[in-house]
C-alpha cells in the first residue's frame, strides 16, 4: 500500500493567547502566570535558565508593576484588537487549520468565579467565527501557559487538587459554547513542561513548596485527571469532537555507543516523553515510574477513582511540538552543552544550531513520528515546528528569511518520509503563524512567523504586519499539498 498525505491534511500555523493577545488589563481580565514573565537586557537573553525560575518575590514585584515594557506578554502583538487582520492573512496562505488558545484568566479572571465573563466569551465567539468564515478549522488549546495567577497565589497552582474542578468548569464552558464549531481540542500545551518549566506550566512556586519535586509530579497528576475528565465531558457534549494530549517532544540520542549512554537515553525518553503520553494514551501509570518515584522519595496522592478516570478517558490523538533533538550521556563531565526547548542538552557535533543554540535535526522528526506511532498507533498531530531567528526588515518592508524556508522544507520532507513509513498524521501547524512574543525569553527579537510584526523587545513599533518570503513559499506548499517544497524567489 502506498502512503501519502490525504487531501484533507490539516496545514496551518499556531499562536498562544499569552504571547499574542495583549490587552492584559482590559474587560476585567485577570493576571496570568505569563504576565509576570519579565524581559530584561540584564539577563542573558539566549540563556533560558535565567528566565525559568520564579519566586514569590518576583511575583509580588510583577503584581505591583502596572506597565508592559518589561513584561512583554502583557502587550503581545495586539491580536485582541487585530485578530481579523491576522486571521485573514493566515487564510490567504491557504491554512486549513488555525491553532490558538483561550486565555483562562480572561474567561475566569481568578479561576474561582461561579460564572464566566460573557464579554470574554463573546470575544472568542468572534475569533472562532472569523476562523470558520475564512474557511479554516479552529484547533483550540484549553490551557497554554496562561492559568490565572490568583490560583498560584492561593493554592500554589496545580499542586492543589482543587484546581481540577476550576479547570473543568473552564473547559466545560468552552465545550458548551464552542463545541459545534470546534472539532479539535488540546487539553494542556506541552504538559511535560511541568518538569522543566514548572511555574508557567503548573503554577507551582519552589519557595512555597516543602518538597518541590513532590509538588511538581503531584501537579502533573492533577493535570492528568483534569485532562481525562475534560475528554469525557467533551465527548458527552459533542461525541464527534476529538481531544488530544500534547507534549514537547525531546528526541534524544546517546552521546556514544557505550551501553551506559544508551541506557541513559532510554531512561530520559521514559521520564521526559513517554511517562506523560503513556498515562494519557494508555490510560495508566507505567511501571518504570514506580522505581523512579521510590528512588526520589515521591509519594503521589491518588483519589479513589483516579485510575479508573485515566483508564476510561484516553486521548483521541497525540499532538506534540518538535524543534530540535538533543544528546544525553551517563557521565556529562567535560561535554559541551547547548540550549534547547525547555531544557539544556549536550551539543551534537553532527548538527548545526540556530542563533539560540537549538540543534536543527529534520531526521529527528521522522524518528519521533515513527517511534510515537509504533508505540501508540493513534493519529499524530505536529502542532509546533519552526525556527526562531532575528529577522531583518528591509527598507522596502521585506524579510528574506530563506533560512526559515530551508528549516521548514527539510522538516516537511522528513514528515513526508514518515507518512511513507505508514505513520498516520492529522496535520502540521508551524510555530508560529505570525511573529509573537517568545515563550521562553519574552522577547520579540526571536521571531518564528511567516508575518513580520513591527514591534521591538520593549513594545515599541507600529505593529504593522508585513509578509516575509516564507509567506508565499508556505502558501505554495499548502496549495500543492507539499508536492513543491523548493523556494523560487
Amino acid at each position: 500500500m502506498e502512503y501519502k498525505l490525504p487531501k484533507d491534511f490539516l496545514w496551518g500555523g499556531a499562536i498562544a493567547a499569552c504571547q499574542a493577545e495583549g490587552a492584559y488589563d482590559e474587560r476585567g481580565r485577570g493576571l496570568s502566570v505569563s504576565d509576570v514573565a519579565i524581559f530584561s537586557t540584564a539577563i542573558d537573553r539566549k540563556n533560558l535558565e535565567a528566565h525559568r525560575s520564579m519566586t514569590t518575590e518576583k511575583i509580588t514585584a510583577a503584581m505591583n508593576y502596572n506597565g508592559t515594557d518589561i513584561y512583554p506578554k502583557r502587550h503581545g502583538i495586539d491580536f485582541f484588537n487585530r485578530y481579523k487582520e491576522d486571521i485573514a492573512l493566515c487564510a490567504e496562505m491557504g491554512f486549513k487549520v488555525f491553532r490558538f488558545s483561550i486565555a483562562w484568566s480572561r474567561v475566569f479572571p481568578t479561576g474561582e468565579e461561579a460564572a464566566a465573563s460573557e464579554d470574554s466569551l463573546e470575544f472568542y465567539d468572534n475569533v472562532i467565527n472569523e476562523i470558520v468564515k475564512q474557511g479554516m478549522q479552529p484547533l483550540v488549546t484549553i490551557s497554554h501557559f496562561e492559568m490565572p495567577l490568583a490560583l498560584v497565589n492561593k493554592y500554589n497552582g496545580w499542586a492543589d487538587r482543587r484546581l481540577i474542578d476550576y479547570y473543568i468548569r473552564f473547559a466545560e464552558t468552552l465545550f458548551v459554547r464552542y463545541g459545534q464549531k470546534v472539532k479539535y481540542w488540546i487539553t494542556f500545551n506541552e504538559i511535560n513542561a511541568g518538569r522543566f518549566s514548572t511555574f508557567k506550566s503548573t503554577g507551582v512556586v519552589e519557595d512555597k513548596s516543602e518538597n518541590f519535586q513532590q509538588d511538581c509530579y503531584q501537579a502533573v497528576h492533577h493535570q492528568f485527571i483534569a485532562a481525562a475528565l475534560a475528554t469525557k465531558i467533551c465527548h458527552t457534549h459533542n461525541p464527534d469532537n476529538q481531544v488530544g494530549c500534547m507534549i514537547a517532544r525531546f528526541t534524544t540520542y546517546p552521546a556514544t555507543s557505550h551501553p551506559d549512554d544508551v541506557m541513559k537515553m532510554h531512561i530520559d525518553e521514559q521520564l521526559d516523553n513517554y511517562f506523560y503520553t503513556d498515562v494519557m494514551i494508555k490510560g495508566k501509570y507505567p511501571r518504570y515510574m514506580t522505581r523512579y518515584f521510590q528512588k526520589e522519595n515521591i509519594n503521589l496522592v491518588f483519589a479513589d477513582n483516579d485510575l479508573e478516570i485515566l483508564k476510561n478517558n484516553t486521548a483521541d490523538f497525540l499532538a506534540f511540538s518538535y524543534y530540535m533533538s538533543m544528546v544525553t550521556a551517563a557521565h556529562q563531565g567535560g561535554l559541551e552543552e547547548t540550549e534547547s526547548n525547555l531544557k539544556r542538552s549536550i551539543k551534537n557535533p553532527f548538527l548545526e544550531s540556530s542563533e539560540w543554540g537549538w540543534q536543527i535535526d529534520p531526521v529527528g522528526l521522522r524518528y519521533s513520528l515513527n517511534t510515537f506511532y509504533d508505540r501508540y498507533e493513534i493519529p499524530l498531530f505536529i502542532v509546533e515546528n519552526g525556527l526562531g531567528a532575528e529577522d531583518i526588515l528591509t527598507e522596502d518592508n521585506k524579510v528574506h528569511d530563506t533560512y526559515r524556508i530551508d528549516y521548514l522544507s527539510r522538516h516537511i520532507e522528513q514528515m513526508l518520509e514518515a507518512v511513507k513509513d505508514g505513520v498516520e498524521i492529522l496535520g502540521y501547524t508551524t510555530w508560529s503563524s505570525i511573529d509573537i512574543v517568545s515563550s521562553g525569553t519574552s522577547e520579540m527579537s526571536k521571531r518564528y512567523g511567516f508575518i513580520y510584526v513591527d514591534l521591538d523587545d520593549f513594545g515599541k513599533g507600529s505593529l504593522n504586519r508585513y509578509k516575509k518570503d516564507s509567506y508565499d513559499w508556505y502558501k505554495n506548499v499548502i496549495a500543492t499539498n507539499a508536492a513543491e517544497l523548493e523556494y523560487n524567489d
